[in-house]
């Protein structure tokens, strides 16, 4: 049976079998309950203080576990798991590591059943997949049906948990407005919603509910300097990606001066360089030039002369959307294959006007009308740094989610509807196999409910008596004809009571629930498999040499 530690001939210790299982549980469990009480519309938030004193305040499950520096290598994959979900959903983070770490511990109790692992993970398999084509066929709305109310109805749900929830009518309509804006159709003839093109800008003073949209691409800097007019009309961007300063010797390159006053030659031809350069810029018909790298203040009177508007020191990020938006190529050498320098007037991009506006106390550069996908910025106002980073992190969510629900058009109910369904239709499934898989499904679909337990608890309800409700509801729909509206049922957190989630507007799309049960079983089983852990000790006599 197990053995504990045992040394190794290598420098290391060794856990095998069911220590190192019931360990790796463990740190799972303990990932999990730190961000289980921030699920659901009354969760609660986290303050995170990191080794340097930042402050963080959030409920967002990726961003609390990216903050968490966690040791144990099994837990690690449950903080991979929240950034997967984060990248490929947007939102969900907080369930899918709470499903995970449920799954875990149930395949742990039957792995102390003397049921073997490899029988466990191929019934969790099982499960996965027809918990997922139940989804899809049976659970799954056609948005179609909804209208445009879903698209705010899915964005309300994902704010509920957040900070802004109380606004969160005045967020969604906002968000579903952004989202639509941003709106292509790709090379394959398929719409899709960018949601990159939307710029998240924040700014001090006024409430939340100031927040408000604008039609173009906000730059968080000024125009470089005084003199350059505020309004440019229609812009031609050029998008630059290194130094507009004197041109000065690679280092290690000495020049040996027998002359005096080769010197002062050598200066002015270092200045012309820059002044060339800029000149190619200007004489290729751009009135714009974006750069994410600096401006002599001696250069910036040639942009000021020509009636142009320089800005010096563009986040990368902000100047790759800018040139994706305007059709511009985000230029890094002025060298071509020849030695020379040029600048070709058709790696400029388009806009109908570049304007600097001011937004509370900041100046920013809004780049209006741009070519070839369009782009808005929503301005965030918040009283204090902590809310509007919640905020954005909040919205963040939010459009990952409308974008999901446009693309994918199906939407499920919410409020551990879907769980609650999935748990009693994979049991009695579970009881028509004669395999061991049987027990595995069983502990599967019981996994599943921890999400309505957890999000009755945290409202201060009786999760017992919620589930019960919430599953005897799911067994009529299922077994009974005429019960089928029953489907949708899912709880209602502030009153405490289990009432039909569709009708109500509690949504998210399917595609998010899907990737939920998917991840959560990939990344338990992942942890499942492992029954042998060697931790080697660092050499400290190789150090000593």
């Amino acid at each position: 049976m197990a053995y504990s530690a045992q040394t190794l001939d290598i420098s290391g210790d060794r856990q095998s079998g069911q220590d190192v299982r019931t360990q790796n549980v463990t740190a799972c469990q303990a990932v999990a309950n730190i961000v289980k009480s921030s699920l659901g519309p009354v969760g609660l938030d986290k303050m995170l203080v990191d080794d340097i004193g930042d402050v963080t305040i959030t409920n967002d499950g990726a961003t609390i576990l990216r903050m968490l520096e966690v040791e144990h290598p099994a837990a690690k994959v449950l903080v991979e798991l929240a950034e997967l979900q984060d990248r490929e959903v947007g939102d969900g983070t907080t369930s899918v590591v709470i499903i995970a770490a449920e799954l875990l511990k149930g395949a742990n109790e039957l792995v102390r059943h003397k049921i073997h692992p490899t029988s466990i993970i191929s019934g969790y398999r099982l499960a996965m997949r027809e918990a997922c084509k139940y989804v899809e066929e049976k659970l799954a709305v056609k948005v179609d049906k909804l209208g445009k109310d879903s698209l705010i109805n899915c964005a309300k749900t994902s704010m509920s948990s957040k900070l802004i929830a109380d606004d969160s009518d005045f967020f969604a309509n906002m968000v579903v407005e952004a989202v639509q804006a941003v709106k292509m159709t790709n090379v394959r003839g398929e719409i899709r919603y960018p949601i990159k093109g939307i710029n998240l800008l924040k700014a001090h003073g006024k409430s939340a509910k100031d927040s408000y949209l604008l039609k173009g691409y906000a730059l968080n800097t000024g125009r470089a300097a005084q003199g350059m007019p505020l309004r440019v009309a229609p812009a031609r961007i050029a998008c630059l990606d290194f130094n507009l300063q004197k041109t000065k010797m690679q280092m290690g390159v000495q020049v040996l001066v027998n002359d005096p006053r080769e010197l002062e030659r050598i200066r002015q031809r270092e200045a012309d360089m820059t002044k060339e350069r800029i000149q190619k810029l200007l004489s290729a018909g751009a009135n714009v030039v974006l750069t994410s790298k600096g401006i002599d203040d001696m250069a910036l009177k040639y942009f000021v002369e020509a009636g142009a508007i320089a800005v010096r020191r563009v986040r990368k990020e902000d100047l790759r959307h800018v040139a994706k938006a305007t059709g511009a190529t985000v230029v890094s050498t002025f060298a071509d294959m020849e030695g020379e320098e040029t600048f070709e007037p058709s790696f400029l991009g388009h806009a109908d006007e570049v304007v600097e506006e001011r937004i509370a106390d900041d100046d920013v550069i809004m780049v209006k009308g741009t070519k070839t996908s369009s782009s808005v910025s929503l301005i965030l106002r918040g009283a204090n740094d902590f809310m509007l980073d919640e905020m954005e992190r909040a919205l963040h969510d939010a459009l990952c989610i409308v974008k999901r629900t446009l693309e994918s058009s199906t939407v499920v109910a919410g409020g551990g509807a879907v769980e609650a369904a999935l748990c009693v239709y994979l049991e009695y499934l579970a009881t028509t196999l004669g395999s061991r898989e049987q027990l595995a499904i069983a502990q599967f679909a019981e996994s599943l409910l921890v999400i309505p337990k957890v999000l009755a608890n945290n409202a201060a309800k009786d999760s017992s008596d919620l589930v019960s409700k919430l599953r005897s509801c799911h067994y009529l729909a299922q077994t009974k004809a005429d019960k089928k509206h029953l489907s949708s049922m899912g709880l209602d957190l502030s009153k405490g009571t289990v009432r039909n989630n569709l009708e109500a507007g509690v949504i998210e799309p399917a595609m998010s629930k899907v990737k939920i049960i998917q991840f959560a079983t990939e990344a338990a089983i992942t942890i499942l498999r492992i029954d042998d852990m060697i931790r080697l000790v660092k050499d400290e006599s190789q150090n000593d040499e």
